[in-house]
C-alpha cells in the first residue's frame, strides 16, 4: 500500500522548502493566523486612521505644536517595518501641527551595524532620503550619548543625546512576538534601539536571560521589559505609530499613541492570532519566516524557542534558516566553537555579572538552553563543518533532515509537529499550561 504523504511548504530564505511527509507521522502543523487576517482598509488607511484616533494621548499633531526639535526614532535594516508607508504618514501628521518643526530621524539599530545607502533608500524611499535629516545611532559613538542616571535594575541607563534631549520623541515601529522580551516594539525603540552598548548589555544580563517569564509573549514580571519600558518613559517617548504584520509584511493594524497603552492593545489584538498550542512532540521542524530573519544563525536560535517549548526532552528539533551570512556573530560563533559542554556555557554565563555581559551572551545563552534540551538537525546553506562547530547536525533536506531525526531517536514512527514560522507564533505546549508568567 502506497503511503499518504502531505507536502508541507517552508519559508526558506527568499522562497519556500518543499518537504512530502508521512501524513500518519504529522501530529500538528502549527502557523499563525495572521496570514488569514483580511483587514478592513489598506495600508494607508489603516495607519492614517490609527494616527488620528490614538490610544491613551493626544493627537500627534496636537503634540508636535510649540515643539521645535522633534525626533521620530525608526528601526534598521534588520526589521521589517514598513517605513516608506508609515514615515511619510508620522512627517505629515507632526507638519499639520508644526510647519516650521526641525525634525531628525533617527534609526534604532541597537548594537547593530550602521546602515548602507542602498539599505536606507529601500527602507524609506528616494524622497525622505533626500530631503529629510536622518541619523544613525552608534552605541559606541560617546559624542551621541547621555547618562541618564539607573535603571530600577541598577544599571546605568545611557542613551542617544538627541532621543533624551528632544522636545518631542516619537517612534515607529512593529508588534511581533520576541523571544525573551515577551512582545517586540513600542519601548524596544529606546532599550535597545538608541542606547549605549553597556546599557543594553546589562538589560540583557544572564539573571534576565534565564528568568522564566523572560519569554516569548510574556510580559507580566519580564525583568527585561520592565526596564525598558523605564527606560521610554525616562526619555519622554510620548509617541508611538506600531504596525502588525503578516508574512508578507502588509500593515494588518496600527496601534498608536501613548508608548505603553498603544502597545497594550496591539499585543491584546495579536495574541489570539498569534498563539498556538500542541502537544510535546519528538520530533519539531521550525523555520524562522524566510529572509530576513533566517540570513544567520544568529538570528535562526528565535525560531529554535519556538520549537524548544513543544519539543520532547531529548528529542530532536529540525532548523530551516538559509543562513547565507553565516553565523551571524563572531562571540556566538567562538562560543560554541571553543566548548562542547553546554552546561559548562551556561554556567559560565550564570556566574558572569550583570555589568560585565558580553556580546552576544545572551543569544549563545539561549541557544545552550535549547541544546540541553533537544538536539538540533539544521537545515541551511552553510558548510557542514561550520554547523558542527555549532553543535548542530547538518542537512540538506527537510527529508534529510527526518531521517537524521530518525537515526538519532532510533526509531522511524515518531510523530512530528511542524512549526511553519517560529518567529511569528507563541507556541504553548498542552502539558504546561498555567505557566505562573501570564501571555499578556
Amino acid at each position: 500500500m502506497e503511503e499518504i504523504t502531505e507536502q508541507i511548504s517552508l519559508p526558506y530564505g527568499r522562497g519556500l522548502l518543499q518537504a512530502d511527509i508521512s501524513k500518519k507521522r504529522i501530529r500538528a502543523v502549527l502557523n499563525t493566523k495572521l496570514n488569514r487576517y483580511v483587514p478592513e482598509f489598506s495600508e494607508e488607511e489603516l495607519v492614517r486612521k490609527s494616527l488620528e484616533h490614538p490610544i491613551g494621548s493626544k493627537r500627534l499633531r496636537e503634540l508636535a505644536r510649540g515643539r521645535q526639535r522633534i525626533v521620530v526614532i525608526t528601526s534598521d535594516h534588520t526589521r521589517p517595518v514598513p517605513s516608506r508607508i508609515t514615515m511619510p504618514l508620522i512627517l505629515s501628521e507632526i507638519r499639520e501641527g508644526n510647519p516650521g518643526a526641525d525634525i531628525t530621524i533617527l534609526v534604532a539599530t541597537g548594537c547593530h551595524r550602521g546602515m548602507t545607502e542602498a539599505e536606507m533608500s529601500a527602507k524609506f524611499g528616494g524622497d525622505i532620503v533626500g530631503k529629510e535629516k536622518i541619523v544613525v545611532h552608534d552605541c559606541d559613538d560617546r559624542e551621541q550619548l547621555v547618562d541618564l542616571g539607573y535603571l530600577p535594575s541598577g544599571g546605568r541607563l545611557i542613551l542617544n543625546r538627541l532621543a533624551a534631549e528632544a522636545d518631542l520623541l516619537v517612534a515607529e515601529g512593529f508588534i511581533e512576538p520576541h523571544f525573551f522580551a515577551g512582545f517586540s516594539g513600542g519601548r524596544k525603540s529606546v532599550l535597545p534601539g538608541v542606547a549605549a552598548r553597556e546599557t543594553v548589555l546589562y538589560n540583557h544580563n544572564s539573571a534576565f536571560i534565564a528568568d522564566s517569564c523572560a519569554r516569548t509573549g510574556r510580559i507580566q514580571g519580564n525583568p527585561l521589559h520592565r526596564d525598558m519600558l523605564y527606560a521610554a518613559r525616562r526619555a519622554g517617548l510620548a509617541f508611538i505609530v506600531n504596525v502588525v504584520l503578516n508574512s508578507d509584511h502588509i500593515i494588518l493594524n496600527c496601534f498608536s499613541g501613548d508608548c505603553d497603552q498603544a502597545h497594550i492593545e496591539g499585543r491584546k489584538w495579536l495574541l489570539p492570532l498569534c498563539k498556538v498550542s500542541a502537544d510535546p512532540s519528538d520530533i519539531v521542524i521550525v523555520t524562522n519566516g524566510g529572509y530576513p530573519l533566517d540570513q544567520n544563525m544568529y538570528q535562526a536560535v528565535k525560531g529554535m524557542t519556538a520549537a524548544e517549548t513543544i519539543v520532547k526532552k531529548g528529542g530532536v528539533i529540525i532548523m530551516a534558516a538559509r543562513s547565507e551570512d553565516g553565523h551571524g556573530g563572531e562571540a556566538f560563533y567562538r562560543t560554541f566553537r571553543e566548548e562542547a559542554d553546554e552546561d559548562r556555557i551556561l554556567e559560565k554565563f550564570l556566574k558572569t555579572p550583570a555589568e560585565r555581559t558580553i556580546v552576544d551572551q545572551w543569544q549563545s545563552q539561549i541557544f545552550a538552553r535549547v541544546l540541553k534540551k533537544a538536539r538540533v538537525v539544521y537545515i541551511s546553506d552553510m558548510p557542514g563543518q561550520l554547523v558542527r562547530e555549532m553543535h548542530m547536525i547538518p542537512a540538506g533536506s527537510v527529508e534529510e533532515g527526518i531521517r537524521t531525526a530518525d537515526r538519532l531517536l532510533g526509531r522511524e514512527d515518531s510523530l512530528i509537529t511542524v512549526i511553519v514560522d517560529g518567529v511569528s507564533v507563541i507556541t504553548e505546549c498542552s502539558t504546561m499550561k498555567g505557566d505562573i508568567c501570564q501571555n499578556n
